[in-house]
Parts: C-alpha cells; structure tokens; sequence
C-alpha cells in the first residue's frame, strides 16, 4: 500500500458511511453493449469530481489466465486508464462457482471501501451481478447425500424423488420442471443439508450493500451487429491461437466459456472456421437475449440507452440521485413485485 492509500484510509468504523453515500456501481446488459466503456467513462467522470473509483470486473470466465480474445477481457489500455479488480486471478483448471465468485467479490469491495474507492462492477451473468450485493445464500454441497440421491434417482427413477420434493417443500415443486432430475437432486440435498425447505434460500431483491444498477439497452439489429464485429475481432486477434494454447489446461468450468469449443472442434476437424465463427455469432446473439430477459426481471436496474450521446452523463446523474438515497424508497419495494426462478441457489 503506497502513502496515497494510506492517506485515503477509511476506519472500520466509518465504512458503512461511506459506502452510503458512494454507491457500489453495477453496470449489467447483454453482452458486447459496451459495459466495460461505460465502466471506464464513468471512472474517469467521477474522478473529474473528485472521487477515486476502481473496477471489479464481474465475468467468470475473465477471471481465468490466459482466456482473453475469447471472453472479450478489457485490454492492457483500458486497464491502464482504470485499476481492473478481479482478472486473471485463476487458472484455467480451477472450478468457479457463483459461491466462490461471492466471496471474492465481497472481500474486494470491502477493501475497496475500506481505502475509500468506490467500487464499480462491471459485467457478469444476472446471478453473480446478484450474488455480489444481493441477500443470497448459496448452500454447501454434500458429497455423500447428493451420491445417495443419486442412486435413488438410478434405481427409484425420478419420479420417486420429484414426489418426495412435492411432499417436503410444495412451493419449490410447483416452481420447478419434474423432468430435471438434476435440479430435484439439488433441491433435496439443499434441504438435507440445511433441515429449510429449499424454497426458504430464494435470493432476494434486496441489497445489503448500498449499490445501484445501471442496465445498457440498445435495438436488436445494433446489438447483432456489435455481436458480429466482436466475433470479427476475435477472429482477427487470433482467437484460434490462444485456444491451441490453452486448450490442455481447460478445465470443466473454463471451457464452457462461448467459442472455445467450436474452436476445439475446428482443431479436431470436425467444422471449418467460418462455420465455428458463425456459430459463435449466432450463439452470442441467443445468450444477449437470455441476459436480457434475466436483467428485465430485477425492477431496480435503470435502463439507459447504449447508443444515446449523452449516456455517460445520465449515468453520472443515476449514481448522484442513488448518494442521495432517492431510489431507496423503490428500491425497498422491490421483492413484493418480483417473480423469483428457484432454478438460481445452485453453488
């Protein structure tokens, strides 16, 4: 820590003020409508202001080593503009999961508040933008229960154990698909381990840190076409190298990541590239409205348009309008009207 930080030192004592008033900032949208830019700018305009911030970056797959073209990680330029929090902090074999990603997070945000640095994520899936300021729990996991209910599920059939679900926690099976015997699994080993029905871990609408979201909106024909310059620039940045390199360290999480397995496959032989690359667009552009309709869910996100000239100042405005505690009231409000998915306490 050099003199600066320490001179920036928030006490213990002082952080919850702090972070009241210097909202934790979450840029969400679906991916390539520019979050990282926006990060980026904004940092630069609150610093205009005087005020210190720092990115976290949010994505799972950016936190790995060595995955870069493909995840779209933010460059050597931009992080050298804004401190990036967050990247490159695990190897290509290690498991991720959203319980890790929240501890992770938690711990970096606190550090960042504690040196009096307001913290701004950027990116990630609905769930680990949640996991990092939202109250939600992640059960453990049991290897030897979820083995047992594994058997069961082999040797009863599913049926068996969905109706052992029905009759143990009514609300977690009305919510849930019979046929996803994985699921059903999860939720009675969540209810073994912890002795609550599994419906009682639904994550919450609310923070328990103070934060705000800003969500990044743009017409389907723009986003596609952001879509198909992204795929063009992983292409021309040799996408296909850094696969052949990695490849042997990927581990099961890793290489879930979007495009690594069609380039995999046009090493086996199995597709040429233009078809990999084709897929990977096409794909991408399925995941950007998944991503959309999971953020569309959480009525606390201010929406801005992507496309719109004075966007960074709107957002300046947002995050001032949150210090303030103007959306505090609405915010409260938000777990009355919200329709949660029992599909998201997986760790």
């Amino acid at each position: 820590m050099n003199v600066e930080d320490e001179a920036r030192m928030v006490p213990d004592s002082d952080v919850r003020d702090f972070a009241a008033t210097h909202r934790v900032v979450s840029i969400v949208g679906p991916t390539a409508s520019g979050k990282t830019g926006l990060g980026i700018a904004l940092a630069g305009a609150l610093a205009r202001r005087g005020e210190h911030c720092e990115i976290i970056n949010a994505d799972a797959y950016q936190m790995y080593k060595g995955m870069d073209v493909g995840t779209a990680k933010a460059s050597e330029e931009e992080r050298a503009a804004v401190v990036h929090h967050l990247l490159d902090v695990i190897e290509p074999e290690e498991a991720m999961s959203v319980a890790r990603f929240q501890t992770l997070v938690r711990a970096c945000i606190h550090d960042l508040q504690k040196r009096g640095i307001r913290p701004i994520l950027v990116g990630g899936s609905g769930l680990y933008a949640r996991a990092a300021l939202d109250d939600i729990r992640f059960p453990g996991t049991d290897r030897a229960i979820r083995t047992r209910l594994e058997e069961r599920a082999d040797t009863e059939g599913p049926g068996a154990l969905f109706d052992e679900l029905r009759s143990r926690d009514p609300e977690a099976a009305s919510h849930m698909d019979a046929h996803n015997v994985r699921r059903t699994i999860r939720a009675l080993e969540v209810i073994a381990i912890t002795g609550r029905p599994y419906s009682a871990n639904l994550p919450k609408y609310r923070y328990i840190i103070p934060s705000v979201q800003i969500g990044l909106d743009l017409p389907r024909a723009a986003l596609d076409e952001r879509i198909e310059l992204r795929t063009e620039h992983m292409r021309a940045h040799d996408f296909m190298e850094e696969v052949r390199r990695i490849r042997p360290r990927l581990g099961a999480t890793a290489a879930r990541a979007l495009g690594y397995q069609q380039m995999i496959d046009v090493l086996d032989g199995l597709i040429d590239e233009d078809e990999a690359f084709a897929d990977i667009a096409q794909k991408t552009k399925r995941l950007a409205r998944k991503q959309m309709g999971w953020f569309g869910r959480d009525p606390r996100i201010h929406w801005l348009q992507a496309l719109n000239p004075d966007l960074l100042d709107n957002a300046v405005a947002i995050v001032s309008h949150a210090d303030a505690g103007d959306y505090d009231s609405t915010d409260a409000l938000a777990e009355e009207y919200t329709k949660h998915h029992l599909g998201m306490i997986d760790s």
